[in-house]
Order: structure tokens, then sequence, then C-alpha cells
């Protein structure tokens, strides 16, 4: 095997082994903007502020899995699963308010940071998910 063909390996190896990598930093770097510039209580929504209005003009995200949302969800409510939603980004509008909702808030919490490191601002989490909404919503129709 001649030295070249050795150095050329070894070039393609490394560039494809530090392709994630950059990926990552990047990754991680958009995340630290977004934290440090995010205010305190930005990206979320209580039940209690969802009145008749809210419920009128946002789009409702159920981020829970089919199965959950066919038994219940918050009526008008489409279904994204919380680990689709960068795959599904055109389907959330970037013009008007969008909440996503799970059970308690968990997992739509991690699909509303996905979504706003993504450049979505729109979206917020349900604080206290369905149940929370259920209980305390404002307004329900």
């Amino acid at each position: 095997m001649k030295l070249s063909h050795v150095l050329g390996a070894a070039t393609v190896a490394l560039c494809l082994h530090s392709t994630p990598i950059l990926a990552q930093d990047a990754a991680i770097e958009a995340m630290q903007e977004y934290m440090m510039f995010s205010e305190y209580e930005a990206g979320i929504i209580l039940p209690q502020q969802i009145d008749q209005a809210v419920f009128e003009t946002a789009l409702f995200v159920d981020t829970r899995d089919a199965e959950q949302f066919e038994a219940a969800t918050i009526p008008g409510s489409v279904n994204i699963e919380w680990r689709e939603v960068l795959d599904r980004i055109d389907e959330i509008p970037k013009d008007r308010m969008t909440v996503l909702f799970c059970n308690t808030g968990s997992l739509s919490a991690q699909a509303a940071f996905a979504l706003r490191v993504a450049g979505r601002t729109n979206v917020v989490v349900l604080q206290t998910g369905f149940a929370g909404w259920e209980k305390d919503a404002a307004y329900k129709p």
C-alpha cells in the first residue's frame, strides 16, 4: 500500500469523524444562545391563561402518542408526537401562537425547547399539560 493511499484514507476518516463534532458544537452553541437571552417565563402558558380568545386563535399540538391522543385531547388539537416535532416542523405555523402539551408538560417542554432553538419563538408549552387544562383552563368549549 502506498503512503499516499494511507494518508488519503486517514484524511477521509478524520473528516468523517469530525463532522458530527462540528454539528454538535453548533447545536450546543444554538442552545446556549437561546438560553442566555430567553426571559424566565418565555415559552410557557398556564391553563388559567387560556381564555376563549387564546383558544380560538392558537394552534394546540398534542405531543403524546396516537393512542393517548385518540383517548382524549383538547378539542381541535393536532397530534405530533414530541419526538417528531423537528421532522414535522413545516406543520408548525410561524405566525400564530402554538401551544404544545402532553399529560403533565414534561415531554412537550422538550419539544417546545427544540422548536424554539430552531427559531419558532411563537411556540409555548402548556404548564401542567393536559391534566392541568382539564382542571384549570379558563375556557373549555
